[in-house]
Formats: C-alpha cells, structure tokens, sequence
C-alpha cells in the first residue's frame, strides 16, 4: 500500500522526536563535558587597577615614596622619570629649604654645583592636580615652560601657585608623597642659611643619595612598614629659620609672590 506524503512525514517526524537531543558540549575521552573554549584577552589591554608610578627617594634623613600622576601630568612623569633613570638626581640635594612652604631640589650637588638638563618641558598647571600638603610639582622660572630638572614638594597646602601668578601660569604638581611625610617634615625643619646669592640653604646639606623607580608593591610594603622606620636622626636644639614671603632670593626655578 503506498503512503501518501502527509502520513509519511508525520511518520518522520515522530522518528525524529523520540531519539535523545546532542549536547552542544564537547566531550572528554574520559565522558566528562569540557566547556566551549573562551574568547582571550590580549593582557595589553586589560585596565590597570592603579595607573599611576611610583618612585623611591633615599635621602640622607630617610626614605620618601612619591606616586606619580601619569594619566593626569604625562610630560611632567616622563620628565621626572627619565631624569630618576638616568640617576641625574643621585646626590643632588634640597638646596631650598622654606618651613611654612615646600622644599626644593633636584638642581644642585653637595658643592652647589648645578647639575645639567635637558630641553624644558610644557607646563601642564592646568591638569586639575593641586598644590596641596605632600604633593610634588615641577620649579620653574618665570617662564611658564621652563621646567627641568628642579622639583619642590609642598608642605603646607599652597593655593596660590594653582594661579596664574607667575608668568600667566601657575605650577605644575605631578604626585603626592605616598609615605615618608615624615621626612619632608624633618627636613623643613632643618636650620638655613644664605650661600652666596641664595638663601634658605640647609647648612647641613639634605643630599638626595638616589632615586629609583619601584612597583606598588615595593610601595606599599615601604608604606606599611612601622612609622618613623624610613627616617633618620634629626638634630634637635636648633634654630630654624622660616620661610619669609617677602623675601627675595636668588634660588632659581619658584618664584611667585609667596616665594620671593
């Protein structure tokens, strides 16, 4: 009896639906299910949970960890960076001391030589970082982009220099101390006097004995490690001299009203 092509294909189709469904995993010789390969991820372009550098700065009273701001002050960072890693700072000293302000260095050697440079850099004042407590900006004339070499970290919160005060422009911060306030502390404590044309010399030189990059890691076990450990005896009994904003001197590179 021949069937027509409706009961056949009801015919198949009874067939079909009674054998089991096949996995859409790919099985092991041993029977278990593996999972269907996942797409990479190339490491390059995964986020970094904390984008910024750090570096460690052995002083001769102790040690100070600074975080950079790559994302927000780029020229300035890489500035800062490429002068840590050609050890252009290894013996250099705060030769600017001003209790109430900030201290300075990065531009003189033990003996007041200065050290050489490279080409300046643009001024990046405007990058929303501030010249708060602790954190780190570049010293300049009163050129706008004339930054080099010469840092200062602040040591009190420093509203004016976030102004066009000095040449149209203020100054450019780049980090913060991330530990070791402590020491900036000490050293802004440190008795000053004039050499030569400058002023607020330290007359016991604070010599930065070298500078290197280091990963957070490093950072935060320095960080974690019991207060007062990075720092070194301070002598105490003595004068020191504090900052005066109406005084004038000849230290190159910050020089907005509250300087000089």
């Amino acid at each position: 009896m021949q069937l027509t092509r409706r009961p056949l294909l009801l015919m198949l189709l009874m067939i079909l639906g009674s054998l089991p469904l096949a996995s859409c995993e790919k099985t092991t010789e041993s029977g278990g299910a593996t999972k269907a390969p996942e797409a990479s991820v190339d490491p390059s372009t995964k986020s970094k949970t904390d984008p910024h550098d750090y570096v460690l700065m052995k002083t001769s009273m102790g040690d100070i960890v600074l975080q950079l701001d790559p994302a927000k002050a780029p020229i300035s960072v890489k500035n800062f960076l490429d002068y840590t890693e050609s050890g252009a700072y290894d013996g250099t000293i705060f030769h600017r001391v001003m209790n109430g302000f900030m201290i300075q260095g990065g531009g003189f050697d033990v003996q007041m030589k200065k050290r050489p440079t490279n080409a300046p850099i643009k001024n990046e004042w405007q990058n929303g970082l501030k010249n708060t407590r602790g954190s780190i900006a570049m010293a300049r004339t009163q050129a706008p982009n004339s930054a080099s070499t010469q840092f200062f970290i602040n040591v009190v919160n420093n509203p004016n220099l976030d102004k066009p005060i000095s040449g149209g422009a203020g100054y450019a911060v780049f980090g913060r101390v991330y530990s070791g306030m402590n020491v900036v502390d000490s050293i802004k404590a440190v008795p000053v006097s004039s050499r030569g044309q400058m002023q607020n010399v330290p007359t016991k030189p604070v010599i930065i004995e070298k500078v290197t990059r280091i990963n957070k890691a490093t950072a935060d076990s320095i960080k974690a490690a019991p207060t007062g450990a990075s720092s070194k005896t301070v002598p105490t009994g003595t004068r020191t001299t504090a900052a005066s904003p109406a005084k004038t001197d000849k230290n190159e590179d910050i020089e907005p009203p509250a300087f000089r």
